[in-house]
């Protein structure tokens, strides 16, 4: 049973044999481990997240999914995405998910950002996830990436806090950003 550091490259067989209680993602056949826990401010957000898909999907095919779930891209690529949605109802098992989301959003923090961005943006492309969104909790902004046609992710968009993002993959899904981050709060007496 191999275990992470003891190889160069492990497969989804591998991943199966690891401890139950520690979180792990295959990128290439590359370990990465995902403890400690995210923050109680990340947990948040993914949560807000979850909670507006959730109801906006209500009476749609599409249904999102939040972490820790196993999304199975190839034997080399595991993935546990912050939210997704996936709108093809045969790419959902009891165990996991078996390929590409529609929709994947990651909570990024200092520690993953770069993994995020760089890594999982091009794997996540590559596997043709139609929509990338980044969350930038700390500067509290949103970063959007949109399959072309060309199989390829686009320029990219970047939204504010105040802003309200219409989702491009999934028709007449909005996120409104604000709370998302959940600023701006009044209290009424």
């Amino acid at each position: 049973m191999p275990l992470p550091g003891e190889q160069q490259r492990f497969s989804y067989r591998d991943y199966l044999t690891w401890a139950e209680d520690e979180r792990w993602e295959i990128l290439d056949g590359k370990a990465y481990n995902m403890t400690p826990a995210p923050s109680f401010k990340h947990q948040r957000i993914v949560g807000n997240i979850y909670h507006i898909l959730r109801n906006a999907l209500r009476d749609n095919r599409c249904l999102p999914g939040i972490a820790p779930t196993d999304v199975v891209l190839s034997e080399y690529d595991v993935v546990q995405p912050d939210v997704f949605v996936v709108c093809d109802p045969q790419k959902i098992t009891e165990k996991n998910v078996q390929g590409a989301p529609d929709l994947i959003v990651e909570v990024i923090s200092p520690a993953t950002a770069r993994k995020d961005r760089w890594e999982k943006k091009d794997l996540y492309e590559r596997f043709g996830v139609l929509e990338y969104i980044l969350v930038d909790a700390g500067g509290e902004y949103v970063e959007r990436y949109l399959l072309e046609d060309s199989g390829r992710f686009d320029r990219g968009e970047v939204f504010s806090s105040g802003e309200i993002l219409h989702l491009g993959s999934i028709e007449q899904v909005e996120i409104p950003l604000l709370e998302v981050f959940e600023g701006e709060r009044t209290n009424h007496d």
